[in-house]
């Protein structure tokens, strides 16, 4: 469970969120999990959640790790991860991935961490994050590594991986799939 705790009326992010009636960090925490899974028109502004009413695993989680920065609030960590994206895990991509003869797909992933936990709301769902099972390398980072940063260390690993892998794929091909995956997901 997320600490609970009420939002400082003098921080900006906050003053959006109280000006919403969210005035403390869970209320915050349930309507970021309730928003749906959708791109936002910038990658890097995770504060586009709040207007557009919708997130990634990167700027649900990264708003949330600034609400909680905002309010002093330093247990919550918030993580970059590569995990295997494959049929079990995300199901929804499962013909994609058959017909491009991928068992997976390696997905750049954000999530926070609280006292080790992982805690993911991409999706509003109380399951346990699926992803965990799968993941092969995380690192920590801030709300303003979401984008470019984020894009680069994730292109990089893909990069890599295709050379250790014995797939007939390019890298615009692997990533032409990958965004197939991705617009998948927001259907």
């Amino acid at each position: 469970m997320v600490k609970y705790f009420n939002l400082l009326d003098s921080k900006p992010l906050s003053k959006q969120c109280i000006a919403l009636g969210l005035t403390n960090f869970e209320s915050v925490y349930e309507f970021v999990k309730q928003l749906p899974y959708g791109r936002n028109t910038n990658r890097s502004d995770y504060t586009l959640i709040l207007k557009e009413r919708k997130g990634t695993c990167s700027t649900k989680h990264a708003f949330l790790k600034a609400i909680a920065l905002e309010n002093n609030y330093e247990d919550l960590q918030l993580y970059m991860g590569i995990f295997k994206m494959n049929k079990e895990n995300t199901s929804k991509i499962s013909s994609i991935l058959d017909a491009h003869k991928l068992d997976y797909i390696p997905e750049a992933h954000c999530y926070l961490k609280l006292n080790n936990v992982i805690k993911d709301i991409t999706f509003n769902t109380n399951e346990a994050p699926i992803f965990a099972k799968t993941l092969v390398h995380e690192a920590l980072i801030t709300p303003e590594q979401i984008g470019d940063y984020k894009l680069k260390w994730h292109q990089a690993y893909l990069k890599s991986w295709l050379v250790n892998q014995n797939i007939s794929l390019s890298y615009n091909d692997l990533w032409k799939v990958r965004e197939l995956c991705i617009a998948q997901l927001s259907e």
